[in-house]
């Protein structure tokens, strides 16, 4: 993965697909800074299997980790908190 960020530099653009989910953000900023999904959880204080959850669109069931998600993604605490209320209610229905 450390290879990635030198790759983006190269090309001097990211050729993934813009993110548009919580999901598809956490993992292109994990590979734009070249973390392993251990890297990134340690990063943010959290098990690795809690961030691949979140990376598989799984809920961010604490508060705090949204916070955390939050200030990562640069993102208003609020969207990250609409974006899991809508998760919670596609993975209950």
């Amino acid at each position: 993965m450390e290879r990635i960020p030198a790759i983006l530099r190269f090309l001097g653009y990211d050729p993934f697909p813009e993110p548009k989910s919580i999901p598809e953000q956490l993992l292109a900023k994990r590979r734009a800074r070249g973390w392993s999904i251990r890297q990134a959880a340690r990063e943010l204080g959290v098990d690795p299997c809690t961030w691949g959850d979140w990376e598989q669109g799984r809920v961010i069931l604490y508060r705090n980790h949204r916070v955390l998600v939050a200030r990562l993604l640069g993102l208003p605490e609020g969207e990250v908190d609409q974006d899991m209320a809508a998760n919670w209610i596609r993975w209950h229905k």
